[in-house]
């Protein structure tokens, strides 16, 4: 571990079934790993937020799954077809996750390193209008 993990995403992590522990952690490894520099915070007053230049990613763990939310998803490609849910949505979708499920960790990976590559570039609404 390289990043400084913020004590209130490990509670919010800690509270859940081990399932999405699992998974959480997972996803929490991979956004570190696509850039040192991102930090995590919490915001909503108890949703795991991972951040650089903009957010990132997002946590959100519900009854029988866990959704990431990407932000500034509706620019970045998606390959392989990992994104379930807001695929028209230009400034978040969702990748969800249920228990048994495995993260596909390389598209996941790049899709988070895409994002910040897009938010040091100035974020979604200054890449699209020079598109």
């Amino acid at each position: 571990m390289t990043y400084t993990p913020d004590p209130r995403v490990d509670a919010y992590i800690d509270a859940l079934p081990e399932w999405q522990q699992t998974i959480c952690r997972e996803v929490r490894e991979l956004v570190h790993e696509a850039d040192p520099e991102v930090t995590e915070t919490i915001k909503r007053t108890v949703q795991p937020y991972f951040v650089l230049q903009g957010n990132v990613c997002a946590l959100l763990a519900a009854k029988d799954h866990v959704n990431v939310f990407l932000y500034d998803g509706g620019i970045v490609p998606d390959p392989d077809g990992i994104i379930t849910a807001g695929h028209d949505n230009k400034t978040a979708r969702t990748v969800a996750f249920r228990e048994g499920e495995k993260i596909d960790a390389p598209p996941l990976l790049a899709m988070f390193q895409q994002i910040i590559a897009n938010n040091r570039a100035g974020g979604w609404r200054k890449l699209e209008k020079e598109m």
